[in-house]
């Protein structure tokens, strides 16, 4: 199973950096799931439910974040998000 190297930065700091298997992003124009080997994409994200799966079926976290960015380029996926926090 292909691997998705996934940041999430908030101004103050880097929340995470790990390999993950799918990252579901609350975009502008709707939420957009990112997996390995995903099309480069660059989207404003809405206030909304970060989540990340460790398999297709496994989420293992969910962070609700506020404002920012998300890109998707050959390295993996980068969330540049003005706040962030661990959903209990």
């Amino acid at each position: 199973m292909a691997e998705l190297h996934f940041e999430l930065v908030t101004p103050e700091r880097l929340i995470r950096s790990e390999d993950v298997y799918m990252v579901v992003v609350p975009g502008t124009e709707g939420d957009f799931g990112v997996l390995a080997g995903h099309a480069p994409l660059m989207s404003v994200i809405r206030n909304g439910e970060l989540a990340i799966y460790s398999s297709p079926t496994n989420v293992t976290a969910r962070i609700h974040v506020e404002g920012g960015f998300a890109e998707v380029n050959e390295r993996g996926l980068t969330v540049l998000a003005e706040r962030a926090t661990e959903a209990a």
